[in-house]
């Protein structure tokens, strides 16, 4: 225990951590003294045996490390943390732990230590003059800080949050402080003191956003200014236009933006600007633009909010005849969050390399210059924070003859080993990490090492620990599954032409292929019971998260594009279904409605919004293509033939809160539908419209679309192909006929228009739950590259505080069944079901409302799965499901922690909690078994974790 604590001691001495004591005085902070205090509590309590304890000297050391971690994690390097936040962590430590009756005494030691403290205040008043703090400057000067100003500041960043107690956060920040403290660590104390009771009322993410403001204006102001310059945000709009020309100008200096933004009229767009909605953020939302998006310049970061989404509007617009009037548009729609374009976009817009697309898609050849040369591809566009998915299926599998060399081929694996090795080495633009996909075909002879690549186990150098893997499944193999046939691996050079078929003249061809192996004319294949190989899928996704689950043909046969090439994978996030060659990487420009919106103070949809806002989304999007800064040849030779975008939704289980609709249930079904129709309506007359303006994409003719077939009609096409195995709803409201004509006599701008994609980061921006995902949970702490975040439903806040069941018992309830009502008695059932989070509900809810979306896109979506506990019997079910249901692409598969699992069965104080609602009885498909999946039994699901730092979903 001693050298353990020894070790946490040295650690944080390294990194400059204090603690600041009651008096006001600085210390170092030393990790043992928690280790001291705990095992003197353990002392009193359990005599003088407890000194000699395994059990107890062991608690001791894990508590101090925990505490440690928890209290240091959300510090910068060099900060500070007062006395009584430490000993309240070890109260909740020890608590946490169930170590109760050390918990009492430890918190009874420490009320009679104040009751002391008090009494001597008594005797010993301190004098005023020594109660007086000093900051000190970046240069070194001592000032008396400015009480008056940080009481102003907090009363500004109060006004119009009811909730938020502002004497309160005045105390703690005065706590936080000590004499000499910087004038930076003042900042972090107002934003330090708001945070901490975000738990408490989602008001305080709010204020904790407004509190960080005044830092951001300073660092921005000072930097633009060249001389310290503090400003309340009252003052802001005045001083907003001209600090947006002056930071025009000196980002144009610095080399950070391109000279042609100087071109624009600065004062007009300056008065534009809406200072006021620098006050709309989250914190987590604001913390996020701050870390990651905001242009710096050694990394000091000179551009406010308002700023930077006039920045991105200007680049957007540069290429538009009235570029002011369309930037200001343009501008209007990000600043209200009604619309949010992707992340690379936001990063890159306005700069001097404006790669703005957020996915690549690439097929790799069957030869050694063509594999090189698609890793070469990868790197240059992951270098400007791409994302990419890549078709593997063409090359050569293991033991395939080499005609040049007379020699066998090692197979495709060593091959991703380098392309998972580059997308580590080349991140995306030094902001988040390189992510790539790699897809392979269910027929290939590698098949069943591409299904090991991410597992932790075996030859590490046919390993791929941070590439994400997904199986591009043909319908003919999911009929075999379903009808427990054979199935035959191939090595595609024996069979070349399967790649490029699809629906019912892949099936004929891989029968011909496959009368052909048994006649002995194709030498390297393996058969096998198509159901064995299903297992397996199913078994690798539950114990590593990989491969994901995609189908071929839906894809393709539902394709606009079929006319003119085949869609040979999909990209990073499983919604992008473009086609590609040697001569085309396929692009895609992503954006997002913020669905809860465009829902009205009567719960209705407010399509004419909804129709105005997706008219100028559509509009920005185009705009991409043209201005758009490609790397590599074949990506923009592909984008500028097709036009392709992908228009998709946010905020979706917030308009459901809005609307007191549960995901789980047919009405939520009904309003994925409805919501999913207007969204496809209006996206595809705004890309009908530019073509009126702008002119039809190149490849129009030929097209789905040229032919009076649009995403709802190209069902029919799936279902020529499937037969029984598609039952997918086709019902529409509007008035279709009426845009057939209006394309007919104009065309389409876009090949593609629609693709659901994640969100994750711009959600956060948003303060909107992200894309189509129900909620997690309904308070947890969010991790990503920012850090940490205590995240609360705002909408179930306000519920329970009309009910007047927001009380400290209701949060300690809260964390302790980690975000979930289902266990507390008080709750109301209603409330339970509307409150529902992701693991709480039958994943095939998920699916029914994936498939009401998917009738209506052109593309995919994004679509998580939640399992709590995947079994073999749930899993075949629900893919089998979403296979007949029509979708084209699943993601990720959630599951819970084994601790989660336990809480979630342990109800020990409910006897009423309802069980979530089941979909309606569906027809089956197939026969399902119950204990299938390798690796089934084990303690606890490997399938992928909510909350990781690094993953691209996750961000």
């Amino acid at each position: 225990m001693a050298s353990e604590a020894a070790q946490y001691t040295q650690s944080a001495s390294e990194s400059g951590y204090n603690v600041i004591r009651r008096n006001g005085k600085v210390t170092d902070f030393d990790s043992s003294k928690i280790a001291v205090a705990m095992t003197k509590a353990f002392l009193a309590v359990e005599g003088d045996a407890a000194q000699n304890s395994r059990r107890i000297h062991e608690t001791v050391s894990e508590l101090t490390k925990q505490i440690t971690e928890n209290l240091l994690r959300r510090l910068d390097d060099g900060g500070t943390v007062h006395i009584e936040d430490i000993q309240d962590q070890v109260e909740l430590a020890l608590m946490r732990a169930g170590e109760y009756k050390i918990a009492r005494s430890y918190v009874l030691y420490r009320e009679k230590q104040a009751e002391k403290r008090a009494e001597e205040e008594k005797r010993h008043p301190k004098p005023a003059n020594e109660t007086t703090l000093h900051i000190t400057a970046a240069d070194g000067s001592r000032q008396p800080l400015d009480i008056d100003r940080l009481h102003d500041l907090i009363t500004e960043a109060c006004e119009g949050l009811a909730e938020v107690d502002r004497d309160v956060i005045m105390r703690d920040t005065q706590r936080n402080l000590f004499d000499g403290v910087k004038a930076s660590d003042v900042e972090k104390a107002l934003v330090m003191g708001a945070r901490t009771f975000i738990e408490k009322d989602p008001a305080y993410s709010a204020l904790a956003a407004r509190l960080l403001m005044d830092g951001i204006r300073r660092e921005a102001l000072s930097f633009v200014y060249k001389t310290h310059k503090q400003a309340k945000q009252s003052e802001m709009a005045e001083i907003y236009p001209d600090y947006f020309k002056s930071y025009i100008h000196t980002a144009i200096e610095h080399e950070l933006l391109d000279s042609e933004l100087a071109l624009f009229d600065l004062d007009r767009l300056g008065k534009a600007l809406k200072p006021e909605l620098d006050f709309e953020f989250t914190y987590l939302g604001l913390q996020t633009l701050y870390d990651r998006y905001f242009i710096h310049h050694d990394g000091t970061r000179f551009e406010l909010p308002q700023a930077f989404y006039m920045r991105v509007a200007m680049g957007l617009a540069i290429n538009e005849i009235d570029r002011e009037a369309r930037a200001i548009e343009f501008y209007n729609l990000l600043s209200s969050f009604d619309f949010m374009s992707s992340t690379p976009t936001l990063f890159n817009s306005g700069t001097l390399r404006p790669q703005l697309s957020s996915c690549y898609l690439t097929t790799v050849p069957d030869d050694l210059s063509g594999i090189y040369g698609a890793i070469r591809d990868n790197a240059l566009l992951s270098k400007f924070a791409g994302g990419l998915g890549n078709d593997w299926t063409r090359v050569r599998g293991l033991g395939a003859h080499i005609k040049g060399t007379n020699g066998k081929s090692q197979g495709v694996v060593p091959f991703l080993k380098v392309a998972n090795d580059t997308a580590v080495a080349v991140n995306q633009g030094g902001k988040r990490k390189g992510a790539v996909c790699a897809y392979l075909e269910t027929w290939h002879i590698d098949v069943e090492e591409f299904l090991d690549m991410r597992k932790n186990t075996g030859d590490d150098r046919r390993r791929t620990h941070d590439m994400n893997t997904a199986n591009w499944i043909p319908d003919l193999f999911m009929k075999r599954v379903v009808e427990e046939a054979q199935w035959t691996l191939f090595s595609p050079e024996e069979v070349e032409d399967l790649h490029d078929l699809t629906g019912l003249a892949f099936e004929k061809a891989y029968a011909e292929y496959e009368a052909k192996a048994d006649r002995g004319e194709i030498r390297n294949f393996k058969r096998m019971p198509a159901v064995d190989l299903w297992r397996k899928m199913l078994g690798m996704l539950f114990e590593t998260g990989h491969p994901w689950v995609t189908f071929k043909d839906p894809c393709n046969i539902r394709s606009p594009q079929q006319h003119v090439g085949v869609v040979h994978s999909s990209n990073l996030c499983t919604e992008i279904t473009l086609n590609t060659s040697d001569k085309e990487i396929a692009v895609c420009n992503l954006g997002s409605v913020n669905l809860v919106k465009h829902v009205d103070e009567n719960g209705k949809l407010d399509k004419e919004k909804l129709q105005k806002t997706i008219r100028t989304a559509m509009r920005m999007l185009d705009n991409v293509i043209e201005y758009n800064y490609y790397s590599v040849p074949q990506a923009r030779h592909s984008n500028l033939l097709h036009r392709p975008v992908g228009l998709g939704i946010m905020g979706f289980q917030d308009a459901l809160y809005k609307l007191r609709v549960p995901y789980a249930s047919e009405e939520a079904v009904k309003f994925a539908d409805d919501s999913m129709e207007a969204v496809s309506y209006y996206a595809i007359e705004a890309s009908s419209d530019l073509a009126a303006e702008r002119g039809k994409y190149q490849s129009y003719d030929g097209s789905l679309w040229s032919k009076g077939i649009l995403p709802i009609d190209s069902i029919k096409l799936l279902q020529e192909a499937r037969g029984e195995y598609l039952q997918q709803d086709d019902s529409k409201t509007m008035d279709w006929d009426m845009l057939r004509d209006k394309i007919k006599r104009q065309g389409m701008r876009n090949s593609n228009t629609m693709a659901i994609a994640p969100t994750a980061t711009i959600s956060n921006i948003c303060g909107v739950s992200q894309s189509i995902e129900p909620t997690y949970q309904n308070i947890f702490v969010k991790s990503n590259l920012s850090g940490e975040f205590t995240v609360i439903n705002p909408y179930m806040v306000g519920d329970l505080k009309d009910r007047g069941l927001w009380d400290e018992v209701m949060i300690n309830d809260l964390k302790y069944y980690d975000g979930s009502l289902q266990s507390i008695d008080r709750v109301p059932d209603e409330l339970k079901s509307l409150y529902t989070t992701a693991f709480e509900m039958d994943a095939r809810w998920l699916i029914e409302a994936a498939s009401r979306r998917q009738k209506w896109l052109d593309q995919a979506q994004s679509l998580n799965l939640y399992m709590a506990e995947p079994s073999g019997k749930k899993m075949d079910n629900l893919y089998k499901l979403a296979w007949v249901r029509g979708l084209k692409t699943t993601y990720y598969l959630r599951s819970m922690g084994a601790t989660g699992q336990e809480k979630t069965a342990a109800t020990p104080n409910s006897t009423s909690a309802p069980k979530p609602a089941a979909p309606p009885t569906l027809k089956p498909v197939g026969k399902t078994e119950d204990d299938f999946i390798s690796g089934e039994g084990q303690d606890a699901p490997k399938a992928c974790s909510i909350l990781e730092p690094d993953c691209e979903a996750c961000q």
